[in-house]
């Protein structure tokens, strides 16, 4: 396995990252003089090459799981070296991805509207990879990687308990598109059909022959917290910024209520998609 498939590049605007990257490798490389290895020699009882060995040491590339994995048995580390998967997993997501699931570990209610593309936290992995995939200008074979990895990990909101509140309103015409694929839309298909039967979870669709839309000015997400406090977001305020003032949460909570009110109901969008599996 070479250098450039393994690991990951480290984005030098996100300082806590840096600073994680660069004590891990300071851990790696101490841990590796002390036994008397040299960087070659550690390389070959790795698997890598020596290259990749000095740029994870010098804070250079996020190693992956396995590097850590195998450098622990190697520096015989006891667990300490692995044990700082963790906090080198987080690292691999990219800064405005992990801000995002910040918050959304913290809400207890989301409602949430994507015009263009099944929502993030309802997409399949293999569904994400396609999406990434079709970026234009393209993401990095490494970029896709991340992004894909980031995805599927804030899907652990669906697991707190308490869980959060969750509304879901998606647009009929993104269950129709098969991106990558039919099969890979049956299978997203049958995710969201198995999504919606949770408690917490309410998923409508806005149907193509509705004559009225109040989600023509793009998507929106508002996520409330424990506190009464909440932040909003949508193209068509702040210019997508995060906002956290009153008047504008009201804003887009009025938009959303009424595109909710457009849509189909819960029962009636889960008859909808189960008709377009069938058709799939």
């Amino acid at each position: 396995m070479s250098a450039e498939d393994s690991g990951w590049e480290v984005d030098p605007d996100d300082e806590w990252g840096v600073a994680v990257v660069a004590t891990v490798g300071r851990q790696l490389r101490l841990r590796r003089e002390s036994v008397g290895m040299s960087a070659a020699e550690f390389g070959d009882a790795l698997g890598y090459g020596e290259d990749l060995v000095y740029k994870i040491e010098g804070g250079k590339r996020i190693p992956r799981p396995e590097y850590l994995d195998k450098a622990d048995g190697v520096l015989r580390a006891d667990g300490l070296l692995s044990a700082m998967k963790d906090d080198v997993a987080k690292v691999r997501y990219p800064k405005k991805v992990r801000d995002l699931a910040t918050l959304e570990a913290r809400a207890v209610e989301m409602q949430l509207y994507d015009p263009l593309n099944v929502h993030g936290l309802l997409q399949t992995p293999e569904y994400a990879w396609e999406l990434l995939t079709m970026r234009r200008p393209a993401y990095t074979q490494d970029e896709v990687e991340r992004y894909a990895a980031a995805r599927v990990a804030r899907k652990s909101v669906f697991d707190r308990d308490p869980a959060p509140e969750l509304s879901f309103v998606l647009e009929e015409w993104t269950l129709l598109r098969p991106l990558g694929g039919r099969g890979v839309l049956r299978r997203q298909l049958e995710h969201l059909l198995e999504v919606a039967q949770s408690r917490q979870v309410e998923l409508q669709v806005m149907p193509m022959s509705r004559e009225e839309h109040a989600g023509l000015a793009g998507g929106i997400e508002v996520l409330k917290f424990e506190d009464g406090t909440a932040v909003g977001r949508s193209p068509a305020v702040a210019g997508g910024r995060p906002v956290t003032d009153l008047r504008q949460l009201r804003i887009l909570e009025l938009r959303y209520r009424i595109i909710r009110t457009q849509a189909l109901t819960p029962g009636e969008s889960a008859a909808v998609i189960e008709q377009l599996l069938g058709e799939t």
